[in-house]
């Protein structure tokens, strides 16, 4: 069953323009300037068929006043007006274009930096490859879009209007006649410029699919060979490439539709022009000289519209990329600073639940219900708890990456929402199971942790969490490139690296989500020294399937789809004969 990639435009043509109109009015001045020059492309145009009349029926009716002399003054007139034309074509053609990567650029800007605001639930129903679609691809066309929009529309009014004015001095009648085919032209090419449109947006999404499926099959390309299904994801991508191609083919036969009409509209101009001009002359209510001149500014005329209606693909598919641009920019932001809030400062690490409860906005599946949680400063408190019921949910609650439905939960005596997220965020550290390093060095990385440090305390971070022996042994050092996600080191140096990214931050809070569980034993080994010695002197929560890590935590908490079910250290939680015992003694029979 063919899937189906149209989604109806909330969006008016009028709507999205007002939403574009603001990137022009850092660069107004260079639109003024544009829009002066395209004056003068036009105007050295409509000067050429004047000067053929002039000659043509100067010639026939007195071709002893048509001198050489005047000939090489209108030559020469010709000439200074083309140098004209050349040189305001220049501009428009070079700083014009300039102006539209401008804006272009800005525009990718705002999205970006939107796109850092929005929430982990814009993420979790998103793909990767169509938010990279909107912000490269899409945006691509608005740069000859923001040029081209308003120069070709500008261009297009005044030759209508003054060839208007000039036909109609030579012959009102004719004027009207060639004239009343332009409507009907109109109205025709916009019913198939609505198609077009659509069908650029059906485009536009699929490539965002296909972008999506090259990504998901490529970052997952051990996985596709360790269970021999190439052809299955061959498969899978020729059928989106497939769908891809249906939907270019129509995009194709719409716009032949459209350039089809726009031919046969011109030849039925030209005919017009043919056979009333013929009439007219026959009937001595035109000259020659006024015909050649009609037929040329006709011929301007259909040039001109011709250039408006090929345009037209061009707009459609500006339009289209600031459609999805302001998609992007329409995605609501969850996670705001409140407008009273303040710096997170001096923080000492009392944490605090009363009555939480939660549900994730994409599902609304409860995972809290009036969930009380004390924290104390210093504490070292450990989470455990069957798959399902809250526990990363609860370490991604503290840093707001969600917000919570009901209740509060207090640091240091204030509710986090008073707290700015930067300020929040920045007094708290993650480390994770699944360690994201980014494509660059080992240095980098480390010193991600931590805008402005030096290298000798990036080093130090290394030291503290144990990654700088096994460091110094790679091929470049600290240098070494690391890969995408970090796919040139074990499972165990990357998450060292990790660690080390977070000791050189140094915050007074520490959440580790299950940070050795997808380790070997060796690694874990080493790896839990670097936890520990991290975790002096902070505020820590660990999450934890390997119940070995937490036996010295100062309480361990069990979190059930109910709640926080049992509590104690490890000593009294065995003695309760419950579920942590249970966990403790399967644990124990699985080694």
């Amino acid at each position: 069953m063919e899937q189906k990639v149209e989604k109806v435009s909330g969006y008016s043509a009028m709507q999205l323009v007002k939403r574009f109109l603001p990137y022009y009015r850092r660069y107004w001045k260079i639109v003024v300037i544009d829009l002066f020059c395209a004056g003068l492309t036009t105007v050295c145009e409509i000067v050429l068929p004047m000067i053929i009349r002039y000659i043509t029926n100067t010639g026939m009716s007195d071709l002893a006043a048509l001198s050489i002399g005047v000939i090489l003054r209108l030559a020469g007139l010709y000439l200074i007006l083309r140098v004209i034309d050349a040189m305001a074509n220049f501009y428009m053609a070079y700083t014009g274009h300039v102006m539209g990567t401008m804006i272009e650029t800005d525009m990718r800007r705002d999205a970006y930096a939107h796109l850092q605001k929005l929430s982990d639930t814009y993420y979790n129903n998103t793909k990767v490859g169509q938010i990279m679609g909107r912000i490269t691809n899409d945006l691509f066309d608005v740069t000859e879009f923001s040029h081209h929009c308003p120069e070709e529309f500008f261009i297009a009014a005044l030759k209508a209007v003054i060839s208007f004015i000039i036909l109609s001095g030579i012959n009102v009648w004719l004027t009207l006649i060639i004239f009343a085919v332009v409507p009907v032209m109109i109205i025709v090419c916009a019913s198939i410029n609505l198609r077009l449109r659509a069908a650029f947006r059906q485009q536009r999404v699929q490539i965002g699919e296909l972008n999506a499926r090259i990504e998901d099959s490529l970052l997952g390309q051990k996985v596709v060979k360790a269970f021999t299904n190439e052809e299955k994801e061959k498969e899978k991508f020729e059928e989106d490439n497939q769908r891809f191609f249906r939907i270019k083919k129509k995009t194709y036969k719409f716009m032949a539709a459209f350039s089809t009409t726009t031919r046969a509209f011109d030849g039925l101009m030209y005919l017009v022009v043919v056979l009333a001009g013929g009439i007219f002359m026959v009937n001595g209510l035109i000259s020659p000289g006024d015909l050649v001149a009609y037929v040329m500014y006709v011929s301007t005329l259909i040039a001109t519209i011709r250039r408006i209606i090929e345009f037209a693909e061009q707009f459609q598919r500006g339009m289209t990329g600031i459609e999805r641009f302001v998609e992007i920019m329409d995605s609501d932001i969850e996670i705001f600073d409140e407008p009273d809030a303040v710096e997170c400062k001096d923080v000492k690490g009392d944490i605090v639940l009363r009555n939480v409860s939660f549900a994730y906005p994409d599902d609304h599946n409860i995972v809290f219900r009036n969930l009380d949680l004390d924290i104390h400063a210093g504490e070292k408190i450990a989470i455990v708890g069957p798959s399902g019921g809250g526990k990363t949910t609860l370490c991604n609650l503290i840093p707001r990456f969600y917000n919570i439905d009901e209740g509060e939960i207090v640091l240091d005596g204030q509710n986090i929402k008073k707290y700015t997220l930067k300020s929040l965020r920045h007094n708290i550290g993650m480390v994770q199971q699944d360690v994201y390093l980014f494509s660059g060095t080992v240095y980098e990385n480390i010193a991600y942790g931590r805008e402005g440090a030096s290298r000798e305390e990036v080093i130090e971070a290394a030291k503290r969490a144990g990654a700088h022996e096994f460091i110094e042994a790679l091929k470049d050092g600290y240098d070494t490139y690391v890969g995408e996600r970090g796919v040139k080191l074990s499972g165990g140096q990357k998450q060292r690296i990790s660690i080390a990214r977070v000791f050189l931050k140094n915050p007074p809070i520490l959440i580790l989500d299950e940070a050795t569980s997808a380790l070997d034993n060796e690694s874990e080994f080493q790896v839990a020294k670097s936890l520990q010695e991290l975790a002096k002197g902070r505020t820590t929560i660990t999450i934890a399937h390997r119940l070995s890590s937490i036996r010295n935590s100062d309480r361990i908490l069990v979190l059930t789809e109910n709640g926080i079910v049992e509590e104690g250290n490890h000593e009294q939680l065995l003695e309760k004969k419950g579920i942590y015992y249970h966990f403790y003694i399967t644990a124990n029979e699985l080694k």
